[in-house]
């Protein structure tokens, strides 16, 4: 559920709320029942909480195949050298 941070018109009240995004915005603050309005915030991003997200889970294979192919190569040196 989105957190909303509103602030009243005629105290400067300033508060958040925890809302669905379909329902519809507060008008009133309540602490003095004056006008509120919701300002617009820039967010907070992606969070994971929990267990099973990984480092590997969102790279891309052309990533990993190249990381694998210079773990390869210093291999492949020392067995010609020998």
């Amino acid at each position: 559920m989105p957190t909303y941070e509103y602030v009243c018109e005629s105290c400067g009240y300033r508060f958040e709320a925890f809302q669905n995004m379909s329902d519809s915005p507060l008008t009133t603050c309540p602490q003095c029942g004056g006008r509120i309005k919701r300002l617009i915030s820039g967010g907070t991003g992606l969070i994971f909480k929990g267990a099973g997200f990984y480092e590997t889970d969102y790279k891309h294979k052309k990533a990993k195949k190249a990381k694998e192919a210079k773990k390869e190569e210093p291999k492949k040196k020392e067995n010609k050298a020998a």
